[in-house]
């Protein structure tokens, strides 16, 4: 980290200007500038990252960037790296200071009570055992090293040993079935396969043994099979042939002791992440080890304020952000270990039991997470957007959660965060926070109205006895919590707009673009706008993006992802308005955008409007314009178990739409569905729904294996039938 030790409470961008003011002479008058300087010095800026954290390389490189071009920036050519280099650095630092790496808890653990932790000083030692073996097994640099795994210790462990070793990693969730892991490895070759015997989730036991078994089966590159025993099931039968992985983190001498990660090339691959597959096969995306560090290390620190955990001015930090290993926020999560950051994992349903001993159905329990950031003493918790609308929704009361005091900051992505959802949560905190003074007031049963700025910065407190931060009141003015909201994707392994501690507020906004990312919302014309909604672009390369795509000899597929509109500009495909006071709001996939009587908008704000009844659970809205036809605009809605889509509730949900939006807006027809169609990381499908109801064939718009759902699409099918 930074060579000082500065005060507590100091917000990590606030100490890189510092350090770039000490240390390169630069001082702005404001964020905006700060970042068009990061976004037109590009070398200047990326340098000062790779200076301000640190990095190590025995070589130097000879440029910060030899190519200026996307694709095919060329980045810190001569440079030498390495993951889990850069995260076992940590190791002897903050374990004199008596810090975690991993605290975790699954759905039985959280029950009982008995978290699991697992010091630096043992993941080292768990990463070189498994990575001796691997290399036993002649696992060499470039081979590909697969898994089936939850959101457990094991994986991060499975994970560092892999790309220790110059192995390249990728990771499907176990929730996935034997046909979409199929579809994501057979594309890469791996060599090896690390699975789980099987996984629990809302409190139910599912056996996974024969999935890994057709994946060994249907893998013929494998020469190499270890299961970790997640469930106690035995394995003999069914995977006679395989490891347990016990066996392969027992190691314990000398060569584990002396073992030291491979340096490699800035560029060498690091993982394989995956496109949500809609349509076809998922992309399987290369990000290299260099850019991903540069990145992530700039991102978690100076815009989420996740600091090092045995650092003075962030001692005790606890990072959490939910997620399955299926989605890019694990890569996220994860990522904290890259800054000395204390991580907390949770492997199970957010929603809590949702059956009970017998299979029965029970209503979610929206205060899961919240009770294990409460046992765990998590100072940044982060989920996605869906599940704090969800909380909104069951009106659950923070208070009784156990002790949240830790917490002064809250992430939010994976789709736009409504006002009402962003402003329930900071009602809860302003609650929490007048509970601990004594101010004893009643908290009032719906979300609060109103959109005003909230501002203030959260207090960060010193090390309790349990190894949290002690409780502080989480904001300066008025008990308000900080949100980092923040929007990116799988495809970068990163975020272009995101949180900033020392800018205001604003319920559904996120609060700038990011440093070093030169985003902007263009409109038809291909010209910058501001303040009006338009295509997001970014107009330089950050570190980042994408090698390559595995297999894609001919560039033609990654071409044809980010660079189809606009040659040598990313498009992102969302819908992007920048305010003229530099806060951003993302209104949906700019594919799946309304277009009524000549007015344009993306989708998230109908949601909002919609979502705000109390009768509603989920909504999906699909316009049906094309090609010169009327705009036809059915919207789709879940409501409440015992909710009737009646006459007088359709009024109340056009009322909603026509004075939060506009008249334009109210839909044709609105339809009471069962569920509303989502990918495995909980997007709406809007684009192949409107695909499959303008009359093409559910097979070229959905992959039902990528989906949460599949089973909901039997509705949606007869549905479009009827209007063909």
């Amino acid at each position: 980290m930074t060579p000082t030790s500065p005060p507590a409470c100091v917000p990590q961008i606030r100490l890189y200007q510092n350090w770039l003011q000490s240390q390169r002479g630069l001082s702005f008058a404001s964020y905006d500038a700060l970042w068009h300087w990061s976004v037109t010095e590009l070398e200047a800026f990326w340098q000062s990252i790779w200076d301000y954290f640190e990095l190590q390389s025995p070589t130097a490189h000879t440029a910060v960037l030899a190519r200026r071009e996307m694709p095919g920036a060329c980045w810190f050519p001569g440079a030498q790296v390495n993951y889990a280099q850069q995260v076992l650095r940590h190791v002897r630092p903050a374990t004199a200071a008596g810090l975690p790496a991993l605290l975790s808890h699954n759905e039985r653990s959280l029950a009982d009570g008995t978290h699991r932790e697992l010091s630096w000083t043992e993941l080292r030692r768990q990463v070189a055992s498994l990575a001796l073996h691997l290399q036993a097994q002649g696992v060499q640099p470039g081979d590909r090293v697969a898994a089936y795994l939850p959101n457990i210790p094991e994986t991060i462990v499975a994970f560092l040993a892999t790309v220790s070793i110059g192995g390249v990693w990728s990771v499907c969730a176990p929730d996935m079935g034997t046909s979409s892991v199929l579809d994501r490895l057979r594309q890469i070759e791996p060599s090896v396969l690390i699975a789980c015997d099987g996984v629990r989730h809302g409190g139910r036991d599912f056996d996974r043994r024969a999935v890994v078994a057709e994946l060994c089966a249907a893998l013929p590159t494998l020469r190499h099979v270890i299961v970790h025993d997640n469930l106690g099931l035995d394995i003999t039968t069914a995977l006679p042939n395989a490891l347990r992985f016990d066996a392969t983190i027992a190691r314990d001498d000398a060569r584990t002791a002396s073992f030291e990660p491979l340096w490699l090339a800035f560029d060498h691959p690091l993982w394989i992440v995956y496109s949500s597959g809609t349509t076809g096969l998922p992309k399987p995306i290369v990000h290299g080890h260099g850019g991903t560090i540069v990145v992530a290390l700039a991102l978690k620190n100076l815009h989420n304020d996740v600091g090092c955990s045995y650092h003075p001015n962030t001692l005790g930090e606890r990072y959490h952000w939910y997620s399955s290993t299926g989605w890019v926020m694990w890569n996220a999560q994860l990522s904290g270990l890259l800054s000395g950051t204390t991580c907390c994992l949770f492997d199970g349903n957010p929603g809590g039991r949702t059956v009970d001993d017998v299979g029965n159905k029970l209503a979610p329990d929206w205060t899961t997470l919240w009770r294990f950031g409460a046992d765990l003493g998590v100072t940044f918790f982060g989920a996605g957007a869906a599940f704090y609308a969800n909380c909104m929704k069951a009106q659950i009361d923070l208070g009784r959660c156990g002790d949240l005091s830790h917490i002064r900051a809250l992430g939010s992505t994976g789709s736009p965060l409504s006002p009402q959802a962003q402003s329930w949560g900071t009602e809860q905190f302003r609650r929490l926070n007048n509970a601990r003074k004594g101010v004893g007031e009643e908290f009032p049963a719906g979300p609060p109205q109103g959109s005003e700025p909230l501002g203030g910065q959260p207090r960060q407190g010193k090390l309790a006895p349990s190894g949290g931060r002690e409780p502080h009141e989480v904001g300066e003015r008025g008990g308000d919590i900080w949100w980092c909201n923040i929007s990116g994707g799988t495809d970068f392994a990163g975020a272009f707009i995101g949180g900033n501690r020392e800018l205001p507020q604003v319920p559904g906004e996120m609060q700038c673009r990011l440093l070093g990312c030169a985003v902007e919302a263009w409109n038809e014309q291909g010209q910058p706008v501001i303040d009006e909604v338009g295509e997001l672009v970014c107009s330089q390369p950050i570190p980042s993006m994408p090698l390559y795509f595995w297999g894609d000899h001919d560039n033609q597929r990654y071409l044809a992802s980010y660079f189809d509109t606009y040659p040598n500009v990313w498009r992102h495909g969302d819908w992007l308005k920048v305010g003229r006071q530099g806060g951003c709001i993302i209104y949906g996939r700019s594919d799946a955008t309304i277009n009524r009587h000549g007015l344009r908008m993306g989708t998230s704000e109908l949601y909002s409007a919609v979502e705000a009844l109390p009768e509603v659970l989920d909504s999906m809205v699909v316009d049906l314009e094309y090609l010169g036809r009327e705009s036809y605009m059915p919207l789709f809605v879940v409501l409440r178990e015992g909710q009737v889509l009646d006459e007088p509730l359709r009024a109340r949900i056009n009322e909603a739409i026509r004075t939060a939006l506009s008249p334009r807006f109210v839909p044709n027809e609105t339809f009471q569905v069962a569920e509303i169609p989502r990918t495995l990381s909980g997007k709406k499908q809007e684009l192949p729904i409107k695909k499959l109801l303008l009359g093409q064939p559910l097979e070229k718009v959905l992959n039902p294996a990528a989906m949460a759902n599949p089973g909901c699409l039997d509705w949606y099918v007869r549905f479009a039938r009827s209007r063909a």
